[in-house]
């Protein structure tokens, strides 16, 4: 195979899912550029870790309530998945669609939510509206269950339509209110276990569980409603499906999948590739997998220019180093603090600051944040107990003999990272350091010995570096 092949299928990889490692990049590789993104837009059994052997080991991750159980046992699945792609898309829309445990008090909710996401997050988009205005999680977000006929509540109403399919500038005031109209009845189902006195007493009238979805016939408003030009007596079943086949339903799906997938900015020769995109939209009937692999297919997401012109988001980061380095693959006692990580890089899982999400780009980079960054990857990949880390320095061992000079060395690991790109002042800078102690020696290493030890402390500079914050 050819180092370009190898370079494309390592930029597909970080953008739909959390990077490879070098074993699994030749696997890849071999397969086919066009057969791994199908195998990525149709997933198969994923393989992460069963809940079974999770639970055996950590009691507290049997009900899930807890926001750090939940986050940890949203890393074991990101971590140890067949299907890079499925959760990257989970991501995409927890971010999009953001709803946080601050005001659900009930990580089990917002779980099932993101199993939602899971399960229909390459579907349709009429599809995952409709699962979206279902989900409890999005109810107790945004009021729904304060959406009344006779007393209507326009939060949710309002958002779906500037922050989760159209954007500002193509709806009226009274478009909100008549798809608030169209959404009444839309709420929780009580619970009919839960006596009337132990509901008075308890600060969570609903009780703290895992809600469900009921719909209200007797609250909902059937009255005729004008929305987006179309009049009838719509539901909100109907409101989603005028929402769906709107010109600019399709672009700002297509533009937000755009930035999130293949550039932070959305420069002028993107334009036709967007425009694609929403013809894929449309041709399939709003299908997010028909979207991703246009773009994923495009001559601009395959194009140098497309390549290390995102910052990676702290779970990315988190996730791609995870990753390299082979660790979280069983239980670990410290998972909830991994999922921490990428919360004090600015991005908790299930911890959406507000309804927008996150502010992305550069803007996940500030001198904390960036710190944060560093010190967990270099944390991650300079240890070389870590499996991953350990196969890393096979690789180098299989090269010229295990005796690499200096340069050989840099570039050796720069590439096992990624491979990842730095300029020029960057790898002599790097290669000055390795070459104070000579050649690198490993055709006679023992474990944990001074020339394993000069590996993890390359790769811990490596992955420091600006490139490796890229994807």
């Amino acid at each position: 195979m050819s180092t370009a092949e190898l370079e494309l299928m390592s930029h597909l990889m970080r953008r739909a899912g959390f990077g490879a490692t070098r074993a699994e990049l030749d696997d890849l590789t071999a397969r086919g550029y066009e057969n791994v993104v199908e195998d990525l837009l149709n997933p198969g059994e994923p393989n992460n870790l069963p809940d079974d052997i999770i639970r055996r080991f950590h009691a507290d991750q049997h009900e899930l309530r807890q926001l750090d159980s939940a986050g940890g046992y949203w890393v074991y699945r990101m971590a140890t998945t067949d299907n890079p792609l499925e959760e990257k898309i989970t991501l995409f829309w927890h971010g999009l669609f953001a709803t946080g445990y601050s005001k659900l008090n009930q990580a089990r909710t917002h779980l099932n939510q993101i199993r939602m996401f899971r399960r229909f997050g390459l579907g349709s988009f009429r599809d995952l509206l409709v699962e979206l205005s279902k989900d409890p999680a999005m109810i107790i977000w945004l009021d729904n269950d304060n959406n009344h006929k006779t007393a209507i509540n326009e939060n949710y109403g309002r958002e779906l339509l500037e922050l989760f399919s159209m954007g500002i500038g193509n709806y009226t005031e009274q478009d909100v209110k008549e798809c608030a109209r169209a959404f009444t009845g839309w709420t929780l189902k009580n619970v009919e276990y839960m006596s009337q006195r132990a509901m008075k007493d308890s600060i969570w009238p609903y009780g703290r569980i895992s809600w469900h979805f009921e719909y209200r016939d007797e609250d909902h408003d059937y009255g005729e409603k004008t929305f987006l030009g179309e009049t009838g007596n719509f539901n909100g079943e109907d409101v989603i499906d005028i929402i769906s086949r709107q010109d600019a339903t399709a672009r700002f799906v297509c533009t937000r999948l755009f930035q999130y997938f293949a550039a932070d900015e959305v420069e002028d020769d993107a334009g036709p590739v967007i425009e694609h995109m929403m013809r894929s939209y449309f041709d399939s009937g709003y299908e997010i997998r028909s979207v991703l692999r246009t773009l994923f297919n495009s001559d601009y997401f395959k194009s140098d220019t497309a390549r290390f012109a995102r910052v990676k988001g702290p779970v990315e980061l988190v996730m791609g180093a995870v990753r390299q380095a082979g660790i979280c693959r069983e239980p670990v006692l410290n998972i909830s603090e991994v999922a921490s990580q990428a919360f004090y890089m600015g991005q908790g899982l299930l911890q959406p600051p507000t309804v927008e999400g996150w502010h992305e780009g550069v803007e996940w980079i500030d001198s904390g944040a960036l710190v944060e960054r560093v010190n967990f990857v270099a944390r991650a990949l300079g240890d070389i107990d870590n499996p991953g880390v350990q196969s890393m320095i096979d690789h180098l061992a299989a090269m010229d003999g295990g005796v690499l000079s200096a340069e050989e060395f840099v570039d050796g690991c720069l590439d096992l990272l990624g491979p990842i790109h730095v300029p020029d002042d960057t790898r002599a800078t790097l290669v000055e350091i390795a070459s104070k102690d000579g050649d690198l020696d490993l055709s006679s290493r023992t474990p944990g010995d001074e020339s394993e030890q000069r590996v993890g402390n390359m790769l811990r500079l490596a992955a420091s570096t600006r490139a490796y914050q890229m994807a």
